[in-house]
């Protein structure tokens, strides 16, 4: 947990820990490894049959499924269920009388798994999964077993319950080999004669997972080490499970170094899990590092993209921590869902208001994010108290087949809370969010500008299932704080043209040249061929792809761009929305160094060492009172500039508030969710910049903000 700049209170948003975070003082360590690992006395005998032979990874096909025909792909759309955790991990009133995860007993899953067969099964909810301490102990092959006293019928006995209830089992385990496992390196590896558990792991017994007091690192050099993976996970398959959840996996889980790299572990479960020829969902967590995304795609049906949303206080959750911010968090991930594999953002808790922590009106907000993301909906309440809101909420058919689409929105700019996130959907259609993010009441508008809609739309409430009548050029709300709709959006003529072109940005500048991005259209009757970019007008490039380049042009000038789509079949979109950037001088773009001695540092904003960092330095403390002014950031003439940000954060992002000529809006940085506050990472944003010198400045009075290495204008 090494904060930025060597403060204790930098180096986490929350203070908390299991699941994903700093141990509260309720749960001191030695009191989390004993909820995993219980004397052997304690442990039972399920044990997995023997192992049949693993040569290459067998098809999740799903039973039943017809043979000759392609298998659909496991986890093809985003799962949905309930999950323990929340309810574990409470301080509310009588949950868990006899401290951390005293909840979790088999007759608590079994109570959940009826209200979700009788009230939510129909809605498409079906995963019951058991979180951490389930664990009783370990066989004599250091396989993990479950806690007798607390399910007296064992993890297969509850999977067949669930089971028989048209349900799926789901259970979880920490990444690496847990602690009691070892049993000092002389268990023997089931199925694989000649290994023992000092076999797979580093000599040194090197702790792993993000919160280093439940397991050592796995060293996957020795073929030993895979072929206990395989063991566990033929267990697992025996037992009936459907889904496994991996926790404290890295990168990410706030940690990044050698120990921490977890990569081998999730390949091997990807791989095991496979070959026991059943179709297990795999799912990593938590605040996994976005750097890792593409093996995290390869190996896994979804990760966690954040912290523990529940707030380890007297309720499940609360709206400052931590639901408030994956609205931030998700950004960088968009791209990155589709079938087979989601972005998670933990458990969806508004089932019961009493205990959820959060308003009815913040209740709604949540479950909306969590559908026009596609996230995973499964929920960590108590489904014996729901209230008629909540099961509203959990059951509206039309909110759940957004989420169920599984095209993940996006937002047009958070430059300020009242933001406006859209899905452009195959049929032309949109899936539209507005939310006021403020704390105060808020008139909220989707520019139709902003989601290439031109002339009239028919709207449509989800949540209230009513439809409000046309709309043209924009739709408004006023929003409570915290507020939010759901809409969508169906246009009144479409034609068979392509889409507009939406999001379309500069990236890049230099004195005779502007780079361009967007993203690519896939609405229209025929394929999209290509993309013209215009300058002031007049067409200067095409490209096939999404990204361009306009070349020719002259420093210090003020240019205007659009794109517009062409088809196989000649037809032409309406042109994108105008874009603005100016050029600058002669001499092309300059660095300004945060540290420099003509900057104004603000409250406990300080200067530090920072190795990778361009002139060796860094600003840190930032936000909470403190910031940076860059006071002499000079442009040629009024217009709007490209600005890179070359900043740091370990965490899994912050927001910083940049101010130019008067004008401030909020930019949300990804963090690398690794804890390495060392490492420059950039971004490209437009700025107001008046001609001559100018002061632009970084801070976040609200809270933390990431470290500034320097700009680039």
């Amino acid at each position: 947990m090494a904060p930025p700049d060597g403060t204790a209170r930098r180096g986490t948003r929350t203070g908390r820990t299991r699941r994903g975070t700093l141990l509260p003082a309720l749960l001191a360590a030695g009191a989390l490894v004993a909820a995993f690992a219980v004397p052997a006395a304690a442990a039972t005998t399920e044990h997995a049959p023997a192992a049949a032979p693993r040569s290459a990874p067998v098809a999740h096909t799903p039973a039943g499924h017809p043979a000759g025909h392609p298998a659909p792909v496991l986890a093809d759309k985003p799962y949905m269920g309930w999950s323990s955790w929340s309810l574990e991990s409470t301080n509310f009133p009588g949950v868990n009388p006899s401290g951390s995860e005293s909840w979790l007993t088999e007759a608590h899953v079994k109570q959940q798994a009826d209200v979700v067969a009788r009230k939510l099964k129909s809605h498409g909810y079906e995963y019951i999964n058991v979180d951490a301490g389930w664990i009783g102990g370990f066989d004599t092959y250091g396989r993990p077993l479950p806690n007798t006293t607390t399910f007296p019928d064992g993890m297969k006995g509850l999977a067949d319950y669930v089971h028989a209830k048209g349900l799926k089992f789901g259970a979880y385990l920490a990444v690496g080999l847990y602690f009691d496992a070892y049993n000092d390196g002389k268990s023997p590896i089931y199925g694989a004669p000649g290994c023992t558990t000092k076999d797979i792991v580093y000599p040194d017994l090197r702790k792993t997972s993000g919160w280093d007091n439940v397991s050592y690192q796995m060293d996957f050099s020795s073929p030993c080490a895979p072929k206990y993976i395989d063991s566990v996970a033929d267990e697992l398959a025996s037992w009936g499970v459907d889904f496994l959840k991996v926790d404290g996996v890295g990168p990410g889980s706030g940690q990044g170094d050698a120990a921490h790299d977890n990569i081998p572990d999730v390949q091997a479960w990807h791989s095991a899990l496979q070959r026991t020829g059943r179709p297990i969902q795999l799912t990593l967590s938590w605040s996994l590092s976005h750097d890792k995304a593409d093996v995290w795609k390869q190996n896994a049906n979804g990760w966690r993209v954040d912290t523990d949303v529940e707030c380890y206080c007297d309720t499940l959750v609360t709206w400052n921590n931590s639901v408030k911010q994956r609205w931030n968090d998700v950004v960088p991930w968009i791209a990155d869902a589709g079938p087979g594999h989601w972005n998670n953002l933990d458990s969806l808790d508004v089932g019961v208001g009493v205990m959820d922590g959060i308003n009815d009106v913040e209740r709604q907000s949540y479950a909306t994010l969590w559908a026009i993301e596609a996230a995973p909906l499964y929920t960590g309440d108590d489904l014996t108290k729901l209230d008629e809101y909540g099961l509203k909420l959990l059951t509206n058919d039309e909110v759940i087949a957004v989420d169920q689409a599984g095209n993940p929105a996006k937002p047009v700019s958070q430059a300020t809370d009242q933001q406006v996130w859209y899905a452009r959907d195959a049929d032309g259609g949109y899936t539209v969010a507005l939310f006021n993010l403020g704390g105060g009441y808020a008139d909220v508008t989707a520019d139709f500008g902003d989601l290439g809609i031109s002339g009239k739309a028919a709207v449509r409430d989800l949540w209230s299932h009513k439809n409000l009548g046309t709309s043209k050029g924009s739709f408004t709300d006023n929003l409570p704080p915290h507020g939010s709709r759901l809409l969508h959006l169906t246009p009144s003529a479409t034609g068979g043209a392509p889409g507009v072109p939406l999001a379309v940005h500069g990236t890049a500048s230099t004195a005779g040249s502007v780079s361009l991005a967007w993203d690519a259209v896939t609405t229209g009757k025929a394929p999209v061929t290509g993309y013209d970019v215009y300058v002031g007008g007049h067409k200067a490039t095409t490209t096939s792809g999404t990204t361009a380049t306009v070349t020719g042009l002259s420093a210090g000038t003020g240019y205007t761009f659009t794109v517009v789509a062409q088809d196989a079949r000649g037809h032409r979109s309406a042109p994108s929305k105008a874009v603005p950037v100016t050029t600058p001088a002669a001499g092309g773009r300059v660095p300004y160094e945060a540290e420099a001695p003509g900057n104004t540092l603000g409250g406990n904003a300080s200067v530090g060492d920072c190795s990778a960092c361009s002139g060796g330095k860094k600003v840190g403390n930032l936000g909470a009172g403190g910031s940076v002014a860059f006071t002499q950031v000079n442009a040629p003439k009024d217009g709007t500039y490209l600005l890179t940000l070359d900043y740091l954060d370990g965490s899994s992002g912050r927001t910083i508030v940049v101010t130019s000529g008067g004008t401030s809006f909020k930019l949300p940085l990804p963090g690398s969710n690794d804890n390495n506050w060392g490492v420059p990472h950039s971004v490209t944003v437009p700025v107001h910049l008046a001609a001559g010198a100018n002061t632009v400045s970084f801070g976040n009075p609200a809270d933390y903000a990431s470290d500034i290495d320097r700009i680039t204008v």
